[in-house]
C-alpha cells in the first residue's frame, strides 16, 4: 500500500489477508502475528478474498493452495494481477519441489508447508516486515532526492546533466544568441525556457516558433510578417514571429528546417538587429534574444552547403548539448518518481510505484525516444494502472515487445537484485557524502547490515 507523503517509517502498518477455508487455521496465523503492529484480515474463501484484495490492497497475503472452488494456483494469478506488488506466501499440506519452484516462478514471495512451523512463520513475517519497512524509507529518500536534483523543471543527478544545468545558469544572464543541440525527446525546448526565465528577459514572453510546422511557401512571412496586399491573402498586416519577440526571447525550435532562401533574411536580423516585413520597404528595429535548436547534425549541413554557415557560427557560440537518456541512466529513476508523481495526481489516484520488475525494465530498455518516451510510457501506464502498483503489463504494447527483444538480444548480462539494491544504497551513501551512519538512519538499517551490503573496499566515513 501507498502511505502518505507525510508518512514515516514508524507509522507504517501494513496490511495482512490471510486466506484459508479453515476458520481455525486462520486464526492461529493471526495469533502468532498479532503483536507485530498489523492491520490483519482473514478470508475463508474465493470471493471474500478477492474483495478484500480490492477494497483494503493487503500487502503481505497467505494463500492456503487447496480452498474450494479453487483449481492449483489459479487464485495466485489471479491476486497478482490485480496488485503485482503483493507478496504472497503460500501455505499447503502436500509439499513438492516442483509446486514450490513453479509458485517462485509465478511471482510467490515464499512457500511453507502445514502443520505450519510458528517459529519460522514468525521469523519470515518479522523479516519480510524489516525490508518492507526499509522500502518505505528508501522511496521517501528517493522523493528528497527528486527535489534535491530538479532545475527549472528538470531532473538529473548525472555528471552529464549537472553540467547542463551548470551552463544553463552561467549562460543565461549573458546570451544575445544560442543553440540547443540533442536527440528527439532530450528535453531542448525546457532549456529553452530554463534560459529565457533565468535571463534578464524573463518578465517578457518566450515566443515558439516550430520551423518544422511551418510550409516553406509562408516561412518567410511567418518569421518576419508581412504587409497588407504583399501577396494574394495577405488581407492585413502580420506581425511575425521576430516582432512579436521585441524586448523578449524567440525560440527557433527545428532551425535546420529553415529554407535557404529565409536563411539570409535571418542573417540581417542576427547582424544589425532590422527586421524587413514581406511586401515592405522599411525596416524595423528589434531587440530581441534567438534561441535556436535542432535535432539534426548542423556542421554536416554546413558542409553540404545547406545550412549557412555563417548562421551556424552566430548560434554555435553558445551551444547546449542535451545527452542521451542511454547515456544518464543514473538518472531514470529519479525522473520515473516525478513523472509518476505527476500522472498519480493528473488521474486522481493515490501515490502509485513501479513493482522492482518494472523498475528492473524500465533500467535495462535503451530508450531511444529518450525523456519523452519515459514521460510517455509513465502517463500511459498511470492511466492504465488499476491498483496502486505499476507493473510490466501496464506499460504499452509497444514499449514491452520493443524491450523484450531488446533484452533477449542484449549481451549485457541481467543484474541480479541484490546487486541492484546495493547500486541504491551506494546512491543514498553518496547522497550523505560517505556517512554510513546518516545513510544506514535514512535506509532504517543498522550500519552493520550497512556494511554488510556495502563492497568491501568502500571508504568509511562516519
Amino acid at each position: 500500500m501507498t502511505q502518505p507523503r507525510n508518512a514515516s517509517p514508524s507509522s507504517f502498518r501494513p496490511k495482512v489477508l490471510i486466506i484459508d477455508d479453515d476458520p481455525l487455521q486462520s486464526a492461529l496465523v493471526a495469533e502468532v502475528l498479532e503483536d507485530l503492529d498489523l492491520d490483519i484480515h482473514t478470508a475463508n474463501d474465493r470471493a471474500t478474498a478477492l474483495l478484500d484484495v480490492k477494497t483494503h490492497r493487503p500487502q503481505l497475503v497467505f494463500l492456503d493452495l487447496v480452498i474450494p472452488g479453487v483449481v492449483g494456483m489459479e487464485l495466485l494469478d489471479t491476486l497478482l494481477q490485480l496488485d503485482a506488488s503483493m507478496d504472497v506466501i503460500l501455505v499447503t499440506a502436500y509439499y513438492s519441489t516442483d509446486s514450490a519452484v513453479e509458485a517462485i516462478q509465478k511471482g510467490a514471495y515464499d512457500y511453507l508447508t502445514k502443520p505450519l512451523p510458528i517459529a519460522r512463520l514468525r521469523q519470515k513475517v518479522e523479516n519480510w516486515l524489516a525490508a518492507a519497512r526499509k522500502r518505505e524509507t528508501a522511496a521517501m529518500v528517493e522523493t528528497d532526492m527528486v527535489s534535491s536534483f530538479q532545475f527549472e523543471n528538470m531532473i538529473g543527478r548525472s555528471p552529464l546533466v549537472q553540467e547542463v544545468f551548470s551552463k544553463i545558469q552561467r549562460l543565461a544572464p549573458h546570451y544575445s544568441t544560442a543553440l540547443i543541440t540533442g536527440e528527439t525527446g532530450t528535453g531542448k525546448e525546457l532549456v529553452a525556457r530554463a534560459l529565457h526565465r533565468l535571463s534578464p528577459r524573463a518578465d517578457g514572453a518566450l515566443i515558439v516558433c516550430n520551423c518544422a510546422a511551418i510550409s516553406e511557401s509562408l516561412f518567410e512571412a511567418e518569421l518576419f510578417g508581412h504587409v497588407r496586399g504583399a501577396f494574394t491573402g495577405a488581407v492585413k498586416d502580420k506581425t511575425g514571429f521576430i516582432e512579436q519577440a521585441n524586448h523578449a526571447t524567440l525560440f527557433l525550435d527545428e532551425i535546420a528546417e529553415i529554407p535557404p532562401q529565409v536563411q539570409a533574411k535571418l542573417l540581417r536580423v542576427l547582424q544589425n538587429r532590422e527586421v524587413q516585413r514581406v511586401g515592405a520597404d522599411a525596416v524595423r528595429h528589434v531587440d530581441v534574444r534567438i534561441i535556436a535548436a535542432t535535432n539534426r547534425d548542423l556542421p554536416g549541413m554546413v558542409m553540404e552547403k545547406t545550412f549557412r554557415e555563417d548562421i551556424y557560427y552566430r548560434f554555435a557560440m553558445v551551444e547546449i548539448h542535451l545527452p542521451r537518456l542511454a547515456d544518464r541512466k543514473e538518472d531514470i529513476t529519479l525522473l520515473q518518481r516525478a513523472f509518476v508523481e505527476k500522472f498519480s495526481r493528473r488521474y486522481g489516484k493515490s501515490m502509485l510505484r513501479l513493482t522492482s520488475r518494472a523498475e528492473l525494465f524500465l533500467s535495462l530498455y535503451s530508450w531511444p525516444g529518450n525523456v519523452r518516451e519515459l514521460e510517455n510510457a509513465l502517463d500511459y501506464a498511470c492511466m492504465m494502472c488499476q491498483g496502486t502498483t505499476i507493473d510490466i503489463h501496464d506499460f504499452p504494447e509497444k514499449l514491452r515487445d520493443q524491450g523484450s527483444t531488446m533484452v533477449e538480444t542484449s549481451e549485457a548480462p541481467v543484474i541480479p537484485l541484490e546487486a541492484m539494491e546495493r547500486r541504491y544504497i551506494m546512491q543514498v551513501l553518496e547522497r550523505y557524502k560517505g556517512n554510513r551512519r546518516e545513510a544506514a538512519k535514512a535506509l532504517g538499517i543498522s550500519r552493520s547490515t550497512l556494511y554488510r551490503l556495502l563492497p568491501t573496499e568502500h571508504e568509511d566515513r562516519d
